[in-house]
C-alpha cells in the first residue's frame, strides 16, 4: 500500500500558484530568472570586527583568510554558473554570500565548490567546505552526520515534463513511466521507497536529467518544485511544470559541521532578524514568477 502523504499548506499552495505563473516567466538570456541589478544591490557589506566564540568552522575560516562553500551550478534562479561569464546567479547562491557577508567576507573572499547532491554530506563531515547551501532538505537521516541552519525557504516535490505532453495530478499515473532525479536526492528516495512500479533514472546532475527529458529518454523530471521552474523558465517552448498537488514538504536548510552549535546560532540569528535582506535576495532571484512569500520561521535543527 502506498503511504505518501500530501502536504497542503500555505507555502505549498504559495509555490503551486508559482507553477502556474513560473513557465512564462524569466527567457533562456537570464537563466538566473531575476530581475535585480546586481549583487551590490541585494547583498550588504561585509560584517567588521565578527566574533563567533566556540565555531571550529569560524576559526578556520579566519585562518585561511577566505570562506568555502559548497553549491550547486546548474540549477536556474537557484544556483547556477554561467559558462561564458562565469558569474554564479540565483537565490541560493546571494543566500550563500548573504552568510559570507555577515562573516565578515565579501565576492573576493569566497571560493565556490560545487558539489553533486549525494556527494553533500561526505564534503560537510571532511571539512572541505565550510557550510553547503544548494537546495539542500533538511531531514532527519541527514542529521546524523550534520547540522543545519534555517530553513530559508519551503518548496516541495513537483514533475517536470515536455511542453504539450501528460500534465500529471499524482505519481500514481507515471506507473510504468520512467522519471528522472539526481542521485541522493530525496525526491528519488521518495519514488523508490512508496512507488515501486515507477522506474527512476539517477544523473549526479538535475541538468542530465532535464536533457534526457528533452531528448525522450525519460517521461518526468521530479525534484523541487522551485528547481523545476527554474528549467521550465529557461525553456518555455519545451519544458513545463505540472499542474498536480505538491507531494511533499521540503525545507531548505543550510549545512554544516555536526556540533558546530556556536555558527549555526549566527546564521539563524541572521535568517530571524534580516527579513528585509532576505525578501530581496528573493525579490532579485525568483520575483518575476509571481509568488509571493514570507521568509519562514527559524527551527532549532
Amino acid at each position: 500500500m502506498r503511504t505518501h502523504k500530501l502536504l497542503v499548506t500555505g507555502a505549498l499552495i504559495a509555490a503551486a500558484a508559482l507553477t502556474l505563473t513560473g513557465c512564462n516567466s524569466g527567457s533562456p538570456a537570464d537563466p538566473s530568472g531575476g530581475g535585480g541589478s546586481g549583487t551590490e544591490s541585494v547583498i550588504p557589506k561585509p560584517a567588521e570586527n565578527v566574533k563567533i566564540d566556540g565555531s571550529p568552522t569560524f576559526e578556520k575560516i579566519q585562518k585561511r583568510g577566505k570562506v568555502v562553500i559548497g553549491v550547486k551550478e546548474d540549477q536556474p534562479g537557484l544556483g547556477y554558473l554561467d559558462n561564458v561569464t562565469k558569474e554564479r546567479s540565483g537565490f541560493d547562491v546571494d543566500i550563500a554570500r548573504w552568510i559570507a557577508a555577515s562573516l565578515g567576507y565579501g565576492e573576493d573572499k569566497i571560493e565556490y565548490k560545487a558539489i553533486a547532491s549525494a556527494n553533500r554530506e561526505q564534503a560537510i563531515v571532511n571539512g572541505d567546505i565550510d557550510y553547503y547551501v544548494g537546495t539542500y532538505s533538511i531531514n532527519d537521516k541527514r542529521k546524523k552526520d550534520i547540522d543545519f541552519a534555517g530553513p530559508y525557504f519551503i518548496t516541495g516535490q513537483g514533475l517536470l515534463v515536455k511542453k504539450g505532453g501528460t500534465d500529471y495530478q499524482s505519481l500514481e499515473q507515471l506507473d510504468g513511466k520512467t522519471v528522472c532525479s539526481a542521485t541522493g536526492s530525496t525526491p528519488i528516495q521518495n519514488i523508490k521507497d512508496n512507488f515501486p512500479k515507477i522506474k527512476t533514472q539517477e544523473f549526479d546532475l538535475y541538468s542530465a536529467c532535464v536533457e534526457s527529458l528533452v531528448n525522450g529518454q525519460v517521461d518526468a523530471v521530479t525534484t523541487d518544485q522551485a528547481i523545476l521552474i527554474g528549467y521550465a523558465a529557461q525553456d518555455p517552448d519545451n519544458l513545463m511544470v505540472t499542474t498536480g498537488p505538491l507531494l511533499t514538504e521540503e525545507k531548505y536548510g543550510v549545512g554544516l559541521a555536526k556540533g558546530d552549535d556556536a555558527l549555526r546560532a549566527h546564521i539563524n540569528t541572521l535568517f530571524t532578524d534580516g527579513g528585509a535582506t532576505w525578501k530581496k535576495i528573493f525579490d532579485k532571484n525568483l520575483g518575476n514568477s509571481g509568488i509571493k512569500v514570507d521568509q519562514p520561521k527559524v527551527d532549532a535543527y
